[in-house]
């Protein structure tokens, strides 16, 4: 079998044939191509038989056996009409403007999704700097207008991705959990371009959005997504509530002098867990505030109740619950629980429409999580770019197939 044939078998080159094959000094193989197609194409889509001049350029491929592979061939720049100006023509096997073959990107790609970029950079002897770039041609892409079309539940969030306060706004889908949008800082013009991208049509299909309780979400979403019910995070409602109960406990120390040391300890952990998560410990220093009538009792019973709008209330008797134990606080003599009640009642239309809609920025949250590991296993990144770009890589919803995998 002829060497031409048998490397056209196994690299499978799309729109060329191997035509020679040449071993240099340092051990790397240059495969010679020959194209099949004699019309030029730009980037844009327009072709032509015509040429501009013609010159000779190397891709890197993946590697074969102990030696780097290269695929060389003469590439064109053209007049492109569509585009009025002087471009370099695509070829079939790599992207516009890459210096690697479209395999070799796809493997990159690949990995990148999966492990940090010096262990790629060792493994396939390439740079940090290739490496970014390819992913910002395979995000580049994948990453077009459609990610947008089918959004009806989805969560706005804030991230600081490095020190001195600076923050990317994060969106996601609730239902398929996919980053569909980040956008460099944290402000209501930062949301407002998010539904500016959306466009009209779309910000009308939205119907549910779970955020946190800042207005710098609020306003904009009022005014592009009026009829989208705003949802505020559960996880927040009840942080309040927990500070508010902790504010008690430390003002009930006197009414239960009798319990102290590692038992009044432990009574605030008792007091702020669950009840499904107490041991018979718990209960019996429960009980004896129970029975001492403080007022850390009735303010433990509150919040417990609160819990209850979230885990046992059904969608359509969120309203009327919320709004009696708004009256059962405020009746309750407890300052911090009255107080409580009225920072509630300011946010009722939103911690009711989570309840209704079953929705809280819980997937959110474990998005940002993930971008935190995406940014620690990167040793940071020195551009925003980057990082948004591994961001949409990783969490995007972008598949990459394997080369090796047909």
């Amino acid at each position: 079998m002829r060497v031409s044939t048998a490397f056209n078998r196994m690299l499978r080159v799309p729109g060329a044939w191997v035509d020679t094959v040449d071993l240099d000094r340092d051990g790397q193989v240059i495969v010679h191509l020959r194209r099949k197609s004699r019309r030029h194409r730009c980037p844009c889509g327009w072709s032509t038989r015509s040429r501009y001049d013609i010159s000779r350029r190397r891709w890197r491929s993946l590697d074969l056996g102990t030696s780097q592979l290269w695929l060389e061939a003469d590439i064109a720049r053209i007049h492109c009409r569509a585009c009025d100006r002087v471009r370099t023509e695509e070829v079939p096997w790599a992207r516009p403007g890459a210096r690697h073959t479209r395999d070799f990107e796809q493997l990159i790609a690949w990995l990148a999704q999966r492990m940090d970029k010096t262990s790629i950079c060792r493994l396939l002897r390439c740079s940090w700097e290739a490496v970014q770039g390819i992913v910002a041609r395979v995000v580049a892409e994948h990453l077009d207008d459609s990610r947008l079309d089918r959004l009806f539940r989805i969560g706005v969030d804030e991230i600081s991705y490095k020190r001195g306060h600076h923050y990317l706004t994060v969106i996601a889908d609730h239902d398929t959990g996919h980053v569909v949008w980040v956008g460099k800082g944290r402000s209501k013009a930062v949301l407002s371009s998010f539904y500016e991208a959306l466009g009209p049509e779309r910000c009308a299909q939205i119907e549910a959005i779970s955020m946190d309780m800042v207005n710098v979400w609020r306003a904009p979403t009022e005014h592009y997504a009026p009829q989208a019910a705003m949802c505020f995070d559960p996880f927040h409602v009840m942080m309040w509530t927990n500070r508010a109960l902790d504010s008690v406990h430390a003002d009930a120390a006197r009414e239960l002098g009798h319990i102290t040391g590692k038992d009044w300890r432990r009574l605030r952990y008792a007091l702020r867990a669950g009840v499904e998560r107490l041991g018979d410990h718990d209960h019996e220093l429960l009980g004896t505030v129970r029975r001492s009538r403080s007022r850390l009792w009735r303010a433990w019973e509150l919040k417990e109740e609160l819990r209850a709008l979230y885990q046992s209330v059904e969608a359509h008797e969120a309203r009327p619950y919320l709004r009696a134990w708004i009256t059962r606080a405020k009746r309750s003599r407890i300052p911090q629980m009255q107080t409580l009640a009225r920072r509630i009642e300011k946010h009722f239309d939103g911690i009711a429409a989570a309840v209704e809609h079953d929705l809280s920025n819980s997937r959110l949250e474990a998005v940002i999580a993930k971008i935190r590991r995406v940014n620690r296993i990167g040793f940071g990144h020195p551009k925003l770019e980057n990082l948004i770009g591994m961001i949409h890589l990783v969490l995007g919803g972008i598949t990459v197939p394997l080369p090796t995998r047909t």
